[in-house]
């Protein structure tokens, strides 16, 4: 690749990569606004949003991982005297 010369293969080939790369991240906007649309909706219906994510986010985790932090959490609350 000197002086930015390419060959029309290495060309077409950065051009669909680009060109892929751009429909994904419309993609993952699309997905973006999708959930954030089901985030009001279950606002709307008097779920807690807050406490929504914090579950799908501990859901995505292994159970004994998480298991662990939980204890973790526990014991530095409890060390901090807010148990």
């Amino acid at each position: 690749m000197e002086d930015g010369k390419l060959s029309d293969a290495a060309r077409e080939k950065l051009r669909l990569t680009v060109e892929r790369v751009e429909r994904l991240e419309e993609e993952k906007k699309e997905v973006a606004d999708q959930i954030k649309d089901v985030y009001a909706e279950a606002k709307s219906m008097g779920y807690d949003t807050k406490i929504l994510r914090q579950v799908i986010k501990l859901r995505k985790q292994d159970r004994e991982e998480r298991q662990e932090q939980e204890s973790l959490l526990e014991t530095y609350m409890i060390a901090l005297g807010e148990m």
